[in-house]
């Protein structure tokens, strides 16, 4: 059974939804993204860390190490701005959640 959705109707019914739940929604999506943003700062952050730190040891590195290192970074700015977080999500929020519309 081959069935097909047109992008049309799928968008009235979107639109018909009520209100509460597209507030409730938009609400979850911009506090992710705020959350999403402050990953990202903070993971510049340990890059621009790591620059200062000067090369040398006894291992030479290698790009495996580096693509590692920067996953690692990655998955601990995403943990920290999840849990812990600097404020900088937060406030952000604040700020566009008066721009989202009202339900």
């Amino acid at each position: 059974m081959k069935t097909t959705l047109d992008p049309s109707s799928l968008l009235t019914a979107s639109q018909k939804m009520p209100d509460t739940n597209r507030s409730q929604r938009d609400q979850k999506s911009l506090k992710k993204t705020c959350q999403g943003f402050e990953a990202i700062f903070i993971q510049s952050l340990f890059k621009s860390m790591r620059k200062t730190v000067p090369d040398g040891g006894l291992i030479k590195k290698n790009s495996a190490e580096e693509i590692y290192r920067n996953m690692l970074d990655q998955e601990i700015a995403t943990k920290i701005s999840e849990k812990q977080s600097l404020g900088l999500a937060n406030q952000m929020y604040r700020q566009m959640e008066k721009k989202l519309p009202s339900s």
